[in-house]
């Protein structure tokens, strides 16, 4: 049996475990080696009964006194106690419902018993403990726990590694011998054999950092040559030309990170290859206005542009602000959304094809198969965090070798960056525009809420607009008590303590022509508040929005946080942010005293990553890389900038993977490619 067997094969498995398998991503036999443990349960270090902290899983080693026999319960169910104990105590074992749970256990003989210990300390109990004899402990000290699914249990997933093991040839080694020999690292045969067992701690931090750099390698490997193939010649070649006029033309001056970040766009709009850079900055840096003087210079050379948003509200925005910005020059934008009216899409689509568009500006719709540029130069992606690869590869394919930018407000550690936008260059916005000041943020409980009401009706009454968040749409979504809904908050909280507003409601539910009215009142002053879900979070700027209101802040990230706090203070003046929550944990408290301390979206992330995890980058799944099956990005940083200075060496003396030491390593490579969809 080699790796590339189908799992179903293995004894046992079949077609219908296999199709539970299937739920976890494994297929083949490769798959299942490369499942690897979460954590392990460690049978050589047992805890003395009495000393065992009550509710932690734990292993105790006792001898069995006397089974106490089988208890028929209520409705057919049955309980089963067996007395144990050691030095220390004496333990009760209880199995709910498996009448032969103590056959195989006789009395005086010692057992390592797994579970949690609970009950006082003169009457210790274990209920449905993994029992496991004196052999088996020997042959497996450290029994590996592995992430299940419904229907597929650790224990069996456990069988079915271990006959893998046994009956797979062993693995071939991506690692040539002469890299493993440089950081010390097991082969891949051994790695993967103590990975799932293990004879102690020191094989599995042997086993972890060998498959961790492997992992990383190849993914960094997978991101550059995927970024290579695609520095063919671009399809729009430009001249340098000046970008003072663009500048000059502005009723205010830029800010010396926009045209910095410019003049990087500009250098590589110039440049016989595509560009491939990301441009980064926090909510309100002025991302839009670096990407109009790409826009501008591709116009001046004789191509058009095309700029792609998540929604229809920021598509119309973008339009609107660039067709200002770009009229000095001459510049017609075109919009193209889903739901525009047949007579207005036709006429776009024209414009496109013939070149009168120098800017089409849209959703997904540009994406469509309609769609036909006559001279499409630079491909712009905003919010790229809401796209995936392969979505901004189609945009790009709408010429044979286009420019492309991608813009993200969702600041991202350096670390996350390095691997999320591996194959691009990266520009950062780190200023603010002029006149724009720190956004002042409180956490307070919900005792406090009927005062601040009281604070925004005297905002309201100075001009300015207020945003209220709530995490659901309406009751009955969650079970969760004090969860606040945004149906329900309008009609009895906020309408009750804001008496003779104006307020109206926003959330995903409605349709896109209602969100359009809805966003377009608030915009035009014509609503004093806007009840909604997270929908506002990229959305339309709104310069009198002054207060940003979050009801159950500890639902949400750090990073999701600022980016809803940023949706204020978009038309000068002091802007405030205001996050309730109830919640009594001390790490939540930390988080959002954190957040009431810096808005520096960058340590906002990094905090997010360090004590929340990738989840807030990495959920989506849309960043088109494959899963990590071991490194933690938050943790194994050594690791992944140990893996790209040995990316970088080995692409350098062999660009191609062509040489023989580097066969395997190149067939692990092109494989995460396919995954991943870079190719």
């Amino acid at each position: 049996m080699n790796c590339e067997d189908q799992v179903q094969f293995l004894k046992r498995v079949g077609p219908v475990l296999a199709k539970k398998f299937a739920r976890l991503g494994i297929v083949t036999v490769g798959d299942l080696l490369a499942h690897y443990p979460r954590r392990y349960v460690d049978y050589a270090h047992p805890v003395p009964v009495l000393s065992a902290p009550a509710g932690e899983e734990v292993v105790v080693k006792a001898t069995v006194y006397a089974k106490l026999g089988t208890t028929r319960l209520p409705g057919g169910r049955t309980l089963v106690k067996v007395q144990a104990g050691d030095d220390s105590a004496s333990l009760t074992l209880t199995w709910f419902n498996i009448p032969y749970a103590a056959d195989k256990l006789l009395v005086d003989e010692t057992y390592w018993f797994a579970g949690r210990v609970g009950g006082p300390l003169t009457a210790r109990e274990m209920v449905s403990p993994v029992v496991r004899t004196c052999a088996q402990v020997k042959a497996a000290p450290f029994s590996a726990v592995y992430p299940q699914t419904e229907g597929l249990s650790s224990a069996v997933i456990g069988r079915c590694v271990a006959q893998a093991l046994e009956q797979c040839v062993p693995l071939p080694d991506p690692l040539p011998p002469e890299l493993r020999r440089r950081f010390r690292l097991p082969d891949k045969w051994t790695a993967v054999r103590m990975i799932h067992r293990p004879a102690g701690p020191e094989e599995i931090a042997a086993a972890r950092r060998r498959l961790i750099f492997e992992e990383l390698l190849c993914l960094q490997l997978a991101l550059t040559l995927s970024r290579s193939r695609g520095q063919q010649r671009t399809s729009a070649p430009m001249e340098p030309r000046p970008l003072e006029p663009f500048w000059a033309s502005l009723p205010f001056a830029p800010t010396g990170a926009q045209r910095r970040a410019a003049e990087e766009i500009a250098a590589d709009l110039c440049r016989p290859a595509p560009m491939n850079r990301l441009l980064q900055g926090d909510v309100g840096s002025g991302k839009t206005l670096v990407a109009a003087a790409g826009i501008y210079l591709a116009a001046l050379n004789g191509w058009q542009s095309a700029l792609m948003a998540p929604t229809e509200i920021l598509a119309v925005q973008h339009a609107e602000n660039l067709q200002k910005t770009l009229a000095p020059f001459g510049l017609r934008v075109a919009l193209l959304t889903g739901s525009m009216k047949a007579a207005a899409k036709k006429a776009a689509l024209a414009a496109i094809a013939s070149g009168e568009a120098d800017l089409v500006v849209g959703t997904h719709a540009v994406l469509g198969t309609g769609v036909e540029f006559a001279r499409l130069g630079l491909a712009i992606v905003d919010e790229q965090h809401r796209f995936g690869v392969r979505q901004r590869g189609q945009l790009a394919g709408k010429a044979g070798a286009p420019h492309l930018l991608v813009m993200s407000a969702t600041p991202i550690p350096r670390t996350l960056s390095l691997l999320m936008y591996g194959d691009l260059d990266v520009s950062i916005l780190d200023e603010l525009p002029p006149g724009r000041m720190p956004i002042k943020t409180y956490a307070i409980t919900g005792k406090k809420r009927r005062d601040m009401f009281a604070y925004l009706d005297k905002c309201i009454a100075a001009g300015q607009q207020v945003y209220i968040v709530c995490p659901l749409i309406e009751e009955g979504e969650n079970t969760a008590q004090g969860m606040q809904a945004a149906k329900t908050y309008l009609e009895q909280v906020a309408k009750p303590l804001l008496p003779g507003r104006r307020i109206g409601l926003m959330h995903g539910r409605l349709k896109p022509k209602e969100k359009a009215e809805v966003m377009a009142a608030f915009s035009a002053g014509e609503l004093d508040v806007l009840v909604s879900t997270t929908v506002i979070e990229v959305g339309v700027d709104v310069p009198r929005a002054g207060v940003m209101v979050i009801e159950n802040a500890e639902r949400y990230g750090l990073s999701a946080l600022h980016q809803l706090r940023g949706r204020v203070g978009r038309g000068g003046g002091q802007a405030v942010c205001i996050l309730i929550s109830d919640h009594e944990g001390e790490a939540v408290r930390d988080r959002l005293r954190f957040l009431c301390h810096t808005t520096d979206g960058f340590q906002v992330a990094q905090y997010d990553l360090d004590h929340r995890g990738p989840g807030d980058f990495f959920g989506s799944r849309q960043h088109g890389l494959p899963t990590l099956q071991i490194a933690d990005l938050a943790s194994d940083t050594r690791a992944l900038y140990a893996a790209q200075q040995t990316a970088h060496e080995l692409l350098e003396a062999d660009p191609g993977l062509d040489k023989p030491e580097h066969q395997v390593l190149a067939r692990q490579v092109e494989q995460l490619l396919r995954r991943a969809a870079l190719n």
